[in-house]
């Protein structure tokens, strides 16, 4: 059975992921220009295909049979071939239902602003009405039709409740991207982004911030992709589908960022954890030694430590920009509040804790490079490490016992 993804571009899809882990048949990526969408259709060369952007209106009218929740909506997400009969679906409601559900979001009652006006804020406005939302606003730059501007939506609507992001504002590449300024709107009480490619978009990161819940889109993207394996396999979708998606995709994809102090073994634990999980190493000063040509004491006798945290800042970036990686870090990148954000938006972070009696002061780490200098650093980090992690180590065994531990916690 082959079926598979439209859309244009199509290059950050984790879909293909996501349908191995739910079922064996042949699912692939068809990223279709607008010139090719009709030919593609009317050949109909599959049992079935998801819908992504810009085709999920487009591909109506090529369509013999819509569901109630596609017409509904105004917007294609699934179709399925039924002894050559094309039939529309729309599963990303039940998937951003499900996503604000897990959210524990309560939208009853509420205001809802709804960001941007193609296929997907339809299915959002949807959701945020099955859920019984007072109000529901669509914005957008222009505010034809039934939306409003974005001054009208910071001006007029200050005591929206939720946002829900539908545009590729903080999609990749445009990691830092937002839409909106959260200070705006003070009286939030969650943002929904559907952005999962950085699983954090900069949006998400800001709500977070400021203590307001926020998910990107990922468990939508899960949830919807379980919904719509079901309607290609013709049967109901299990119970454990969802999350069997969400973890599977989430482990391949997400980042094991490894941060700590110098000598605590990132980098050879992060060789290890990458042979065990099947990801890429990157060591973040490696690249910086890349970059300038010498090793880093050189450049830093000759350029000083300002000129070494931008060439690191720019290595760390490189390296968060995408996902399926472990990341060692150097001992003073979390330093920076912009290497944190870069590294969040595609990762966790793992903070080595090696006794400082186990650490090791040498001449190739220009901050800390005899005993005392080594001490000081731990005292002045210790805790900024804590703060950063997500998830703390005790990195005193052996490499191969810590890089176990990891992998253990990290699928949990």
């Amino acid at each position: 059975m082959i079926c598979g993804l439209i859309g244009y571009p199509l290059g950050h899809s984790y879909s293909p992921q996501i349908h191995r882990a739910l079922a064996d048949y042949d699912y692939r990526l068809w990223p279709l220009k607008p010139e090719e969408l009709e030919a593609f259709l009317v050949k109909r060369d599959f049992a079935g295909i998801n819908v992504t952007i810009p085709y999920k209106e487009r591909v109506i009218p090529y369509l013999d049979q819509l569901s109630d929740t596609a017409r509904a909506v105004g917007a294609v997400n699934t179709v399925v071939n039924r002894d050559g009969k094309l039939y529309g679906d729309n599963t990303d409601l039940a998937g951003m239902l499900a996503l604000i559900r897990r959210m524990g979001l309560v939208l009853s009652g509420k205001k809802v602003l709804v960001l941007g006006t193609g296929g997907t804020s339809k299915t959002a406005r949807a959701a945020a009405s099955q859920l019984g939302a007072a109000e529901v606003y669509r914005v957008s730059r222009s505010g034809r039709e039934d939306a409003i501007t974005y001054r009208q939506a910071e001006e007029e609507h200050r005591d929206a409740a939720c946002i829900i992001n539908t545009t590729p504002c903080g999609m990749y590449p445009d990691l830092g991207g937002c839409p909106v300024e959260l200070d705006s709107f003070p009286r939030l009480e969650g943002v929904v982004d559907v952005i999962y490619n950085p699983l954090r978009s900069e949006l998400v990161l800001s709500a977070r911030q400021r203590g307001i819940p926020a998910e990107g889109g990922l468990y939508m993207l899960a949830a919807q992709a379980a919904y719509a394996s079901a309607l290609f396999r013709g049967c109901e979708a299990a119970a454990g589908d969802i999350e069997l998606a969400y973890r599977t995709v989430l482990c391949q994809m997400e980042n094991i960022v490894l941060i700590g102090m110098p000598s605590s073994g990132k980098t050879t634990v992060g060789r290890l954890l990458a042979q065990r999980t099947g990801k890429e190493f990157v060591d973040t000063d490696a690249l910086v030694e890349q970059a300038v040509g010498m090793p880093i004491p050189d450049y830093f006798a000759a350029k000083g430590e300002s000129a070494f945290r931008e060439r690191e800042k720019e290595a760390v970036a490189s390296a968060a920009a995408s996902g399926g990686k472990v990341i060692a870090t150097g001992g003073g990148a979390i330093l920076r509040p912009e290497n944190l954000r870069a590294l969040r938006r595609t990762g966790r972070l793992v903070f080595l804790d090696r006794s400082p009696d186990k650490l090791t002061a040498t001449a190739d780490r220009p901050l800390s490079a005899d005993p005392e200098a080594l001490r000081r650093r731990y005292e002045e980090r210790y805790d900024i490490y804590c703060a950063a992690a997500d998830l703390r180590v005790n990195g005193d065994g052996s490499p191969e016992d810590t890089a176990e531990r990891i992998e253990r916690e990290w699928t949990i």
